[in-house]
């Protein structure tokens, strides 16, 4: 990719008058988004099942699924506004807390009437004028904008808002230029981010061949008895989760009304790769009642969806606290002499565990939990401490290698992304001059 700092300069700038954009080209002009914008606000009325359902996200604006909704639907859309394609889609309200809020509609639609659509004059690209505030709603430059505790932005204050644009030619070249180098960043980004998936589902071969067959390929192998797990080495064992560790332990607590400091987990704190945030801590005689307590050295699992599936799950052996508390959607384990915390944390994070769990989960649709029974009756492959030490051990080597990998490709990724930022930033502020040649590379 070329620098950005040796694409061509406009031959001419002039001062912008605006702080934080420094200095124009010449040729381009200051209007008034009055003479760039006009207010839509046509109402579907009763006609709104002929309309597609449209949503402002940070994909953009995408069409959404009637038939198999999401989230929160309206009794009735009489109310909701049409869309046209090459319309804009605006959010002029809670503008500093939305991370998307601005929208370029490639559909004709219908949106909720709380957003705000305008339509273009001629003699402008509308490809450009979305790169124009993608770039200014991604560093939230209409903050003095704002009113109300709200943050909202009156429609008059936007129409009175002076958009920098250059003539039309230019808008095109800009926005072609844009259209072709965000495409080829875009595809750059897809395939370094499914790399990292690949390099996921790699570490999750790891575990299920470490908990069903250990290090060793050519030892003798027997057959499990469960279908699912397969054979397994013949030294091993398969036994119920229950005769390895206890379910839902006792914690010893001196003083549940104490103001002792304890670690608090709520379930946001555990990610999917067993890391805990241990950056809240609150009194005991906060949390003693009415949440899961856990010892230093438990493990914890995610019970309900999507949380389990998705494998929430750790061992906690550097818990800061002796005991802490958290969310009651965890169940709690706590180790025998048969078993070791790392070990049994490889087990119930292993596909394994969550494709039987995911199987025997109860209860209504998002709220699905998976139940005790199934913690204690699952079949576990178990060989001696001494060989879980040994899987563990090496588990953690190859899982390294993978994350230093991971960590790199995750680095080319915010670079991408840096490089993004900048290039349209600079071509829509008129920083670099953006060629017939530099369209045709």
């Amino acid at each position: 990719m070329m620098k950005i700092s040796e694409m061509p300069k406009y031959e001419v700038y002039k001062d912008s008058g605006v702080e934080w954009l420094g200095d124009i080209p010449a040729s381009w002009s200051l209007l008034a988004n009055k003479h760039i914008f006009r207010l839509k606000k046509k109402q579907v009325g009763k006609r709104s099942s002929e309309y597609d359902l449209l949503s402002l996200t940070l994909r953009g604006v995408i069409k959404r699924d009637m038939e198999n909704p999401e989230g929160k639907f309206p009794a009735e859309f009489d109310t909701y506004q049409e869309v046209q394609c090459g319309d804009f889609i605006f959010c002029l309200f809670d503008v500093e807390e939305t991370p998307r809020t601005v929208g370029l509609s490639p559909f004709n639609g219908m949106i909720t009437g709380a957003y705000t659509v305008f339509e273009l004059n001629d003699n402008f690209d509308n490809r450009f004028l979305y790169y124009f505030y993608m770039n200014l709603d991604a560093k939230k430059m209409l903050k003095p904008l704002y009113r109300g505790l709200r943050n909202t932005i009156p429609k008059d204050s936007f129409l009175s808002f002076k958009t920098f644009v250059p003539p039309h030619e230019q808008q095109t070249r800009i926005a072609n230029f844009l259209d072709k180098k965000i495409a080829l960043i875009d595809e750059a980004i897809s395939i370094k981010e499914k790399q990292i998936n690949l390099l996921k589902e790699h570490k999750q071969i790891i575990i299920q061949q470490a908990v069903t067959q250990g290090l060793d390929p050519n030892v003798p192998m027997k057959d499990s008895g469960v279908d699912w797990i397969g054979d397994i080495p013949e030294h091993w064992e398969v036994v119920p989760l229950k005769r390895l560790a206890v379910l839902s332990p006792s914690v010893k607590v001196s003083n549940r009304k104490s103001k002792e400091l304890v670690t608090f987990l709520a379930m946001e704190k555990v990610s999917t790769d067993g890391f805990i945030d241990q950056d809240t801590l609150m009194p005991i005689c906060d949390v003693s009642q009415g949440f899961t307590v856990f010892n230093r050295g438990d493990v914890i699992v995610a019970k309900i969806t999507p949380c389990f599936e998705n494998g929430k799950s750790a061992w906690l052996n550097n818990l800061q606290t002796e005991f802490g508390y958290g969310s009651t959607e965890f169940h709690v384990l706590r180790c025998g002499q048969r078993i070791i915390g790392s070990f049994l944390y490889l087990i119930v994070s292993s596909p394994l565990f969550l494709n039987a769990g995911e199987a025997m989960m109860t209860g209504s649709a998002g709220q699905k939990r998976v139940p005790s029974s199934f913690i204690q009756n699952f079949p576990t492959a178990i060989p001696g401490v001494a060989e879980q030490e040994k899987i563990v051990s090496k588990v953690k080597e190859l899982f390294s290698q993978i994350d230093v990998v991971v960590a790199s490709t995750v680095n080319q990724i915010e670079k991408l992304k840096e490089y993004k930022t900048t290039l349209i930033n600079s071509a829509v502020t008129g920083k670099i001059k953006i060629t017939p040649e530099m369209v045709e590379q």
